[in-house]
């Protein structure tokens, strides 16, 4: 299969700047970031084939979201008077705790390389009540991308920002006026001789993209104000200071100092935007908390029904005010989770229903699924017990029969307790090894191995306790 290749815009970068890379112009596809282009050319099947790597089973899910993924590529294909009709059609996954709700939406998020954030729809209340508004959610999805942009654009930059890095701080060591002290010096910092030598320097003082938000009034998250101080308020002075740290500490400044001027905040501001509004995807966990069974009106949160009509706009689309600009959220992909033990998807209000139209099930875990799991994704517990161990100098290996035999222990402590899924496996792994991870200069140049008869001794008394345990309030 052959892929064509694709133009773009940077949005943060100015065309009359020349220092900078020039943008270039695509009529079909403008003011599209490159990194959303690239990082979302993958079919659904591909897709799966990532997530399968971190995930065991869930095909359904797993099919959902690389379609959702994929119809986001296909929309910036589109001419611009077509993809803006096209909206995302948001998710609604179903299933019990611990079956990876959450791990699928945060691997989509990173497969896309996309401002995602996770949040529990418990934590919010209806305006006018004390407490967080939903509004919130896109406020804080904002800042993980202006974090994300910046990062992006550093690494982008990474080759300019050494050199120049490097240049400066020669010239603090040895002056401007030295090139034979510079070459030596300079080919000295290169081999990293240098690290820990102190420099004294000048530097602004630390100042964040905008004064923090403080509430007043006892009002929440509902009212706020800023204090900004314009650089250009005293015709462009800047106030500095010195400062005195070895090399090693002072590098991070000085590329944070060039980064500053080789792109302004607002092209950030309006990259971060841009990728929030166009590849963003909010994941909002324990949506079944919020609503109440059919024929009860009233529940625990007196605000819950609220929280579900506050959902409604953000879900379906609205512009909301942050601290960078406002953002539109028609086109941010939605992903809701919930257990759903005591309520049904059909007690959330129809029109909630009706603005995640994609509904998946996924599947409670037995043995054999958390037997999968100890062993088939990249990196799985048992590799971590395994790769962590080898740093205090002594090998730990697992046999096949231990390991079912620790599938075995916690799909029956699920069975008989409480079923958290995958979750259970992270207690039974870590009482097994609990007494060499305790004990490790002991085992320093051996090698142990866990066995199945290991594994019955340590965790016979668990499964002993597992009957009193429903008993223990």
């Amino acid at each position: 299969m052959i892929r064509q290749q694709s133009t773009f815009v940077h949005a943060f970068e100015d065309d009359e700047d020349d220092e900078l890379p020039k943008p270039l112009l695509t009529p079909d596809i403008d003011a599209f970031d490159e990194d959303v282009l690239k990082d979302a050319d993958l079919l659904p099947r591909e897709v799966v084939a990532e997530l399968d790597r971190y995930i065991v089973g869930q095909s359904e899910a797993k099919k959902a979201v690389s379609l959702a993924l994929r119809n986001r590529w296909r929309r910036y294909r589109l001419p611009t008077h077509l993809r803006e009709e096209i909206i995302p059609k948001n998710i609604l996954m179903i299933g019990p705790t611990g079956v990876g709700k959450t791990e699928i939406a945060r691997r989509l998020a990173k497969i896309q390389n996309a401002p995602f954030i996770k949040v529990e729809a418990t934590k919010f209340t209806e305006v006018g009540f004390h407490g967080r508004d939903v509004d919130q959610i896109i406020r804080d999805l904002v800042d993980i991308a202006v974090i994300a942009t910046k990062d992006k654009l550093k690494k982008r930059y990474a080759a300019r920002l050494k050199e120049t890095v490097n240049r400066k701080i020669v010239e603090i060591l040895v002056g401007s006026k030295n090139p034979d002290g510079q070459r030596i010096w300079r080919e000295k910092l290169e081999n990293g001789e240098l690290e820990n030598q102190i420099i004294e320097f000048e530097a602004p003082p630390n100042q964040p993209d905008a004064a923090p938000q403080k509430p007043f009034g006892g009002g929440g998250e509902a009212f706020k104000f800023q204090l900004a101080i314009p650089a250009d308020l005293f015709g462009g002075l800047q106030f500095r200071s010195k400062k005195k740290m070895t090399i090693s500490e002072a590098r991070p400044v000085f590329e944070q100092m060039e980064l500053d001027k080789l792109i302004s905040l607002d092209k950030v501001h309006r990259r971060a935007i841009t990728s929030v509004e166009q590849s963003g995807i909010v994941f909002i966990d324990e949506i079944d908390k919020i609503c109440n069974p059919a024929g009860q009106s009233h529940g625990p949160d007196a605000s819950a029904e609220g929280v579900q009509r506050d959902l409604l706009p953000l879900i379906e689309g609205t512009t909301i005010s942050t601290r960078i600009g406002n953002v539109d959220t028609s086109k941010i992909l939605f992903i809701a989770s919930g257990a759903f033990h005591s309520v049904k998807p059909s007690d959330l209000m129809p029109e909630l229903q009706g603005r995640l139209p994609i509904r998946v099930e996924l599947k409670g875990l037995g043995q054999q699924d958390l037997y999968r799991i100890l062993t088939e994704p990249q990196v799985n517990m048992i590799k971590q017990q395994i790769e962590l161990m080898r740093t205090e100098n002594f090998n730990l290996r697992f046999t096949d029969k231990a390991v079912m035999e620790i599938a075995r222990v916690a799909s029956e402590v699920n069975d008989t307790v409480e079923n958290i899924g995958a979750r259970r496996l992270h207690t039974v792994v870590e009482r097994i090894v609990e007494d060499y991870s305790y004990n490790c200069d002991r085992f320093h140049g051996q090698e142990v191995v866990i066995t199945e008869q290991y594994i019955k001794e340590h965790l016979g008394d668990m499964l002993l306790k597992t009957d009193l345990s429903k008993f223990i309030l």
